[in-house]
């Protein structure tokens, strides 16, 4: 067999999934039918198809969020939260049901309420219980896995440390193995220490050790290639630890042309079903919040109009996704519509701001309009600021990646926002800080980063000093 037409890359499975699947099942379908009995009601099909609707869900819809994944060296509030978008998606699923087959009548509406959130509650609950079983056992030296790292490099220090600080995430340093004279390495290290990396592939081979983590640099490409083509002579799990240029990969992932293997560097993370779900939430959001906003939007649109000349809505160019110019809306806060070659950035004491505009800027709710672009596409509620087409022209020269932020839709609110990125950037160094973050959105991103900066977005939104 040719295996260089083989490969693949995956999320790294859960040992005990099969446990996490059978017990999550357990716990919809038996949670309905107690749920049904408390309420004195009879037990019949019907019921059992319902459970059999949100059971199944879950287990599909949790798959596709890749929930069952190993979280051996993530964080408990990412699962929680995971947990409660597959059960809102499966109950979702429920309720399209009974509406689509008009059944809704024949089911008692306080056992469904009962089984809805008492299932949400137990479905974390024991995921909770179980953790803290697994973090006990961890410590105790069970359910670990002994790890090996080739290079007693700085990146391969930063990492002995991370295994050391989190015992419970159950990795072990066992060892590390360098090609060089022990005198040149970190003299804090040399108890672990066991040799050349000749050595190490011998005791890899010889099933000492579960994983391997090799830090050499990736200029010494011809060394890391003879190390895991030998490493590929043993059943151990193998990671290269990336160096400092390789942290600018955005969503590298594995990918091929016909038969030729390559890996993305700059790509969008939001491909696909993921691209799905993130329209689903920019329309729930939307929708949702544009109920709330209507009337506040009418008072702003009255008052803007009876206080200064000009148009209610101001109209500007910006980039969109992939660099496309999409037309974002705004509440006009300014004397002047600016959308030519040249735009002056709004600066602390601008006399073009007008007072309405000022407390507008002030509260962000001169973005108030933008969800009409959300709702028509252009644009997402969370994601990268949209900056003037001048401002990014001018910009993309100077600053390194500047133009990758254009990978994933322009946000309401961003990463870069709740972190006080926001305002006038009069200098070069303030606009990188801001790519920066945004960068790292896109790198990072998730629903529950997602949610993370709504929260926050709420919290800090209001009166910025740094907006005007």
């Amino acid at each position: 067999m040719d295996t260089q037409k083989s490969g693949s890359v995956k999320n790294n499975t859960n040992k005990f999934a099969a446990v996490y699947r059978l017990v999550d099942i357990i716990l919809i379908q038996t949670l309905l039918y107690l749920s049904v009995s408390v309420y004195s009601q009879n037990y019949t099909i019907s019921y059992f198809t319902l459970s059999l609707i949100g059971s199944v869900g879950f287990a599909l819809i949790a798959e596709s969020f890749a929930l069952y994944r190993s979280w051996r060296a993530g964080f408990f509030n990412q699962v929680v939260f995971y947990t409660i978008v597959c059960w809102i998606f499966s109950s979702l699923l429920v309720l399209t049901y009974l509406f689509v087959s008009k059944t809704t009548a024949d089911y008692s509406r306080f056992s469904l309420l009962l089984w809805t959130f008492s299932t949400l509650i137990l479905l974390i609950s024991w995921r909770f219980c179980f953790q803290l079983f697994l973090m006990a056992m961890r410590r105790k030296g069970f359910n670990t896995r002994n790890i090996v790292i080739f290079g007693l490099s700085e990146k391969g220090i930063r990492l002995a440390k991370e295994v050391m600080d989190n015992p419970a995430s159950g990795y072990r340093l066992a060892a590390f193995y360098d090609d060089r004279d022990k005198e040149r390495l970190d003299e804090d290290y040399h108890y672990y220490l066991r040799g050349n990396i000749a050595k190490g592939i011998e005791n890899v081979k010889k099933n000492k050790y579960d994983v391997v983590y090799v830090t050499l640099p990736i200029l010494a490409q011809t060394r890391i290639q003879d190390i895991l083509y030998a490493l590929g002579d043993s059943t151990a799990t193998v990671h290269v630890v990336p160096d400092l240029f390789m942290y600018c990969l955005m969503h590298g992932e594995m990918s091929h042309v016909g038969n030729i293997q390559t890996i993305s560097v700059y790509d969008n993370p939001m491909k696909g079903g993921l691209a799905v779900v993130k329209r689903l939430e920019d329309l729930i959001l939307a929708s949702a919040i544009m109920t709330l906003i209507t009337i506040p939007m009418l008072v702003i649109a009255v008052w803007i109009k009876c206080t200064s000349k000009g148009p209610i809505i101001f109209k500007q160019d910006r980039y969109g996704l992939n660099g496309r110019k999409i037309r974002m809306w705004k509440f006009r806060s300014m004397t002047v519509t600016e959308n030519d070659a040249v735009v002056t950035q709004a600066k602390k004491g601008d006399t073009r701001i007008t007072k309405v505009g000022a407390f507008l800027r002030r509260t962000s709710l001169d973005e108030l309009p933008q969800f009409i672009n959300v709702l028509k596409g252009d644009m997402s509620v969370i994601g990268p600021r949209p900056h003037a087409v001048a401002h990014n022209e001018e910009y993309r020269k100077i600053v390194d990646f500047y133009m990758l932020r254009h990978k994933v839709k322009p946000g309401i609110t961003g990463w870069a926002q709740v972190n006080g990125a926001r305002g006038e950037t009069e200098t070069v160094d303030k606009m990188k800080i801001r790519i920066e973050y945004d960068l790292e959105y896109i790198r990072n991103w998730s629903l529950w980063l997602d949610f993370k900066i709504i929260i926050f977005t709420v919290f800090r939104s209001f009166n910025d000093k740094n907006a005007y």
